[in-house]
């Protein structure tokens, strides 16, 4: 009996030393890949260059068949919580009032997605959108869904964000009305 229970206590420290390998082991795996989900990239790094100011030249179109109207801004562009997140804040005159506009950019290390937060003085809802970069092009392609304040109702919407040069960037968004998708804004951004 003695003998019994003395391999059945080696057994049951062996089962223990074990498991707490194993878990030492799933432990260092889960850090690792919270890490590398932490890590900022080259991503990150593409959005930092474009921290400083910038002058904004916009032009909108209410509908395929509008005149333009035309609108400058000015645009400070920073990474924040330690490189992570881009943030972008904008000043200036939006249709004869001052507007001001906050953009969240973030680059997921997981997903492999860039995901894009944008909120102004000119409504109370929130723009997101999620979208995949095109090293060929230099170009962020998003899509969104965002609140149409005539009709009540959730329209989709499409942005193409281009890096033209270290000094340019270009931003094509296109809206959907009447199930048709049109020209709804261009954004030239020029480094000061």
């Amino acid at each position: 009996m003695k003998n019994l229970f003395t391999t059945l206590s080696v057994l049951a420290l062996c089962l223990t030393i074990g498991s707490a390998t194993a878990q030492t082991k799933e432990e260092a795996a889960m850090q690792k890949a919270w890490e590398a989900y932490a890590t900022p990239g080259d991503m990150h790094k593409m959005l930092a260059d474009e921290t400083g100011t910038w002058d904004v030249e916009m032009t909108f179109w209410m509908d395929a068949n509008a005149k333009p109207e035309t609108s400058k801004s000015t645009s400070e562009s920073k990474m924040i919580m330690g490189g992570r997140y881009q943030e972008v804040t904008y000043k200036g005159n939006l249709m004869g009032m001052e507007w001001e506009a906050k953009n969240t950019i973030a680059y997921n290390n997981k997903s492999k997605e860039f995901t894009s937060t944008f909120i102004d003085n000119s409504g109370t809802g929130m723009m997101v959108a999620t979208g995949t970069y095109n090293p060929a092009t230099k170009t962020v392609t998003f899509k969104g869904d965002m609140p149409d304040p005539l009709t009540g109702k959730t329209v989709k919407f499409r942005e193409l964000y281009t890096i033209v040069d270290a000094n340019t960037r270009k931003l094509v968004a296109y809206d959907t009305k009447d199930g048709k998708e049109y020209k709804s804004m261009e954004i030239l951004m020029k480094r000061k």
